[in-house]
């Protein structure tokens, strides 16, 4: 059983370096009738199926599994909700930890967020000094949340 524990904040774009090997990522979600989610995303070349737990906090349970890129695309057109999310990802080093800086496209222009990945709820570490306000607990800034009330619509 995989635990994902991460924390995601929006950031100043103008004060962070330029971002460079991003990639590509698409994806959609599948229905589910409680607060987990089911995922199908397309990075670049590759796919993957991503089954999620309900947020306690800044922790829940998480499993993720390649499949093939031909059924990620069937599922994205024949069982995930009719919007998708389109973005460019950026991995950021800073002070031990990798930043995943998501550059939102479609209905989701203009957002911009960074996510770090933690080992427990409680482990400390240095924020970027591009990071502005966290977001971690604002469902609007859920990936999932973004199909049904996108970005551009607030």
């Amino acid at each position: 059983m995989g635990i994902e524990i991460e924390r995601k904040f929006l950031i100043d774009r103008d004060k962070i370096d330029t971002l460079e090997n991003g990639y590509q990522i698409k994806q959609g979600y599948i229905q589910t009738v409680d607060l987990s989610t089911v995922r199908v995303r397309i990075r670049d070349k590759e796919a993957f199926l991503t089954i999620k737990g309900k947020s306690e906090g800044a922790s829940r349970l998480e499993f993720e599994y390649s499949i093939p890129l031909q059924d990620a695309n069937d599922m994205l057109n024949n069982l995930c909700h009719t919007s998708f999310i389109d973005k460019t990802r950026y991995l950021v080093k800073h002070e031990g930890h990798v930043w995943e800086v998501d550059i939102f496209e479609g209905a989701n222009k203009g957002l911009v967020v960074a996510e770090v990945e933690l080992e427990s709820e409680n482990e400390t570490f240095l924020l970027p000094n591009w990071v502005t306000k966290e977001v971690t607990d604002d469902i609007r800034y859920f990936n999932s949340n973004l199909i049904e009330n996108p970005y551009l619509t607030w």
